[in-house]
């Protein structure tokens, strides 16, 4: 099984988390992002050079080469709980599209063991390499952060006509794909904006539920670990309440919506 030996880059392992997929799960960080995100909460995860980061008054590496047969053995120790819970492995970053030697071989090793496989994605990637991805992948969480390609591209970097074509893509793939939406003040968070987002998604064939992600400042030490400026100081996240009138909002498009993961 030559797939084994593949090698990629990874920046941390989770583990027991029940919000990036169904049943509780293993989360893999892959190193390297094609977008840049004023809110990232992972922005250690952005660069795909091995750097360090202060957090807490101590230096702590992020990047780490690896193996996926060197991999999967710290993956299977909570074999038990995916099986009872209906878990497994799902892939983040950075942004897992953008180690399509690497990424996709994980997957296949977790199908072997019968794991439920799932991707965090941005989508920002040729459908040609995401296709790479498809045959060992059960469940695909995917941003849709903006409708309007310039506001978009404003405030990540990229525009979002090839997020929007993948989207297509994905649903017509026959995966199971919840679309998320991280709710940004000054970007994204108003009644009209999150309407047309999840106006696109209840269009996407096979699509059912959509997740509305709060804004949170809890990534803003790292920016400082860095030594890189964080621009969203100054951002108040929203109150449960504003988040209740937008759920209500998305909630219009018929899709089952909810607040957080």
């Amino acid at each position: 099984m030559d797939y084994l030996k593949a090698r990629g880059r990874i920046f941390d392992i989770q583990r027991y988390s029940i919000h990036d997929g169904p049943g509780i799960r293993t989360i893999v960080f892959l190193k390297g992002c094609p977008l840049r995100c004023r809110w990232c909460c992972n922005p250690e995860g952005q660069e795909w050079k091995e750097h360090d980061m202060l957090i807490g008054g101590s230096l702590k590496h992020y990047g780490e080469d690896i193996s996926v047969e060197e991999l999967m053995p710290r993956l299977i120790r909570d074999e038990f709980y995916f099986i009872r819970s209906g878990g497994g492995i799902t892939l983040s970053g950075g942004e897992c599209l953008h180690q399509p030697d690497f990424a996709p071989h994980i997957l296949h090793a977790s199908h072997d063991l019968g794991y439920n496989t799932c991707i965090e994605t941005t989508g920002y990637q040729s459908w040609n390499i995401i296709e790479r991805y498809l045959p060992h992948l059960d469940y695909v969480l995917m941003d849709i952060k903006h409708m309007n390609s310039s506001k978009h591209k404003a405030f990540t970097g990229v525009a979002n006509e090839l997020i929007r074509e993948n989207a297509l893509k994905f649903a017509q793939s026959g995966v199971d794909l919840t679309i998320r939406v991280p709710v940004i003040p000054t970007f994204n968070n108003t009644p009209e904006e999150i309407a047309d987002i999840a106006g696109f998604a209840a269009s996407l064939p096979g699509v059912r539920q959509l997740h509305l992600l709060p804004y949170h400042r809890l990534g803003q030490g790292k920016y400082d670990g860095l030594g890189r400026e964080y621009t969203m100081r100054d951002i108040e996240p929203m109150t449960h309440e504003y988040m209740e009138m937008l759920l209500e909002t998305a909630k219009r498009s018929g899709l089952d919506c909810r607040i957080g993961g």
